[in-house]
């Protein structure tokens, strides 16, 4: 596929890291040559040193011929205006563009192809608070992905010592909890993969990642750790745009206090919040988040632009008593500095963004994917079309199927039911198949399998 990027930013970048390792023919313009020297160093693409919204710079990154357009610079206006070239002088087949105001995003019918021609519109700050609701809704988990309209859940746990089933072998599950079906997709255990086998034993420390219904995720969970009992107070660092949702969708349901240090930004979020408590200070004072009870706070969430602030505020929290704290991180390199120490959850934004990127460059039938741990798993939402002749897995157990190496089938949804794969289930036309990649290079290979034949048209 040949794509074009704009921007070569934090995402811009980690977008084109992983699209060109899978073979992808992909363009990379910015205005900073600096930068597209160093993405030129590390890999197989070409650059354009320019200004992403010309006509002029289009057209030498090859937009006449381009399959898909991604715009990712840090203007909206700017990614914005490139959709509309793109479609007006190059008839760009597909475009895609993050746009984050919420004033472009609140503003209707803009987006369509009478208006600002943009095919998918990525905003950041949505798909990074859905992701942090979803984990303060399971207060033990590492990671919540949805499938198939939520019907079905891919949670990532760490197991520790006293877990029912710490200590055991995977066969077991089925007698502690037998009235939940469920399928371990992936273990991962001192940063290795392990294949879930039957006879695989749970160790303390461990990482597990496991598929269920919706409705049997907690239970499971419980095999692994004792759950965490339901979140009541949140703290919020920042007011953002991503500080300002995230208290927007839990203030109905949770005691939430939010610190901005912008007076005005206080001001005209005490107005458009209506039970969250908006707190005007430094996160980084002590004897603020003391006088706030940061001891009593199930939940504090660090999320400003500032990545030092965040760690830092974050640290000192834990230190006075917070019970869990989460760390919005942009740099990558820092993430590694903050794992297995006191911060207990880190949220990359990139990865986030580039999950939701992923659904629309993956080929054939993949209506989810999801990046995991850091961009080296992947999960997968692919839908099986055609029949026995013209399919290599409808009409065929999945014992049978050729799966790449790493790959594991964790659950079909037919007919909005969820049926946890085993090794007798047959796949039929237009099942929903669920995948976990413990390798994403393998992706392709996912892709080719899930292809029909031409005898299907």
């Amino acid at each position: 596929m040949k794509i074009i990027i704009l921007g070569a930013g934090q995402v811009g970048t980690t977008v084109a890291e992983t699209l060109a390792s899978e073979a992808n023919d992909i363009t990379v313009v910015d205005d900073n040559i600096k930068k597209l020297d160093a993405l030129k160093d590390r890999l197989d693409i070409r650059i354009i040193h320019g200004n992403a919204s010309f006509p002029t710079i289009l057209k030498q990154a090859g937009a006449e011929d381009a399959d898909l357009l991604i715009a990712l610079t840090s203007s909206d206006e700017t990614n914005m205006m490139a959709c509309q070239v793109a479609y007006t002088l190059f008839h760009t087949p597909h475009k895609i563009a993050r746009v984050r105001s919420p004033e472009y995003l609140e503003s209707g019918s803009l987006f369509d192809r009478k208006a600002v021609p943009i095919d998918e519109l990525i905003s950041p700050h949505l798909e990074v608070t859905d992701h942090i609701r979803r984990l303060i809704y399971h207060p033990t988990a590492l990671q919540v992905v949805n499938f198939a309209n939520s019907l079905v859940q891919l949670v990532g746990v760490k197991a520790v010592e006293g877990g029912p089933l710490v200590g055991h072998a995977l066969s077991t599950l089925r007698q502690h909890i037998p009235s939940v079906d469920t399928r371990v997709a992936a273990i991962y255990r001192q940063n290795r993969s392990i294949t879930p086998e039957g006879d695989t034993v749970i160790e303390a420390g461990d990482e597990v990642f496991f598929i269920a219904a919706k409705g049997d995720i907690k239970k499971v969970m419980s095999e692994l750790r004792s759950i965490e009992k339901h979140y009541k107070s949140i703290m919020i660092i920042g007011g953002g745009n991503i500080g300002a949702r995230l208290a927007s969708v839990l203030e109905d349901d949770y005691q939430v206090k939010l610190i901005e240090r912008d007076l005005n930004r206080c001001h005209q979020l005490s107005v458009e919040l209506d039970k969250t408590i908006v707190l005007h200070g430094s996160a980084s004072n002590e004897e603020l988040l003391l006088d706030e009870n940061i001891q009593k706070v199930d939940m504090f969430c660090a999320l400003t632009n500032s990545d030092e602030v965040n760690v830092m505020t974050s640290l000192m929290a834990k230190r006075l008593g917070a019970a869990k704290v989460m760390t919005l991180i942009n740099n990558p390199a820092y993430v590694d500095l903050v794992e297995d120490g006191d911060i207990d959850l880190t949220i990359s934004p990139q990865q986030i963004t580039v999950s939701r990127l992923l659904r629309h460059v993956r080929q054939g039938d993949i209506v989810n994917v999801y990046s995991l741990r850091r961009g080296a798993a992947e999960a997968i939402e692919v839908v099986a079309r055609g029949d026995e002749r013209s399919s290599k897995v409808v009409g065929r157990m999945l014992e049978d199927i050729a799966l790449p190496q790493g790959t594991t089938i964790g659950a079909i949804v037919r007919d909005n039911k969820v049926i946890i794969a085993h090794h007798d289930v047959m796949i039929e036309s237009m099942d929903h198949i669920i995948l976990f990649l413990i390798d994403k290079s393998k992706v392709n290979e996912v892709e080719r399998l899930f292809q029909v034949g031409l005898g299907f048209f």
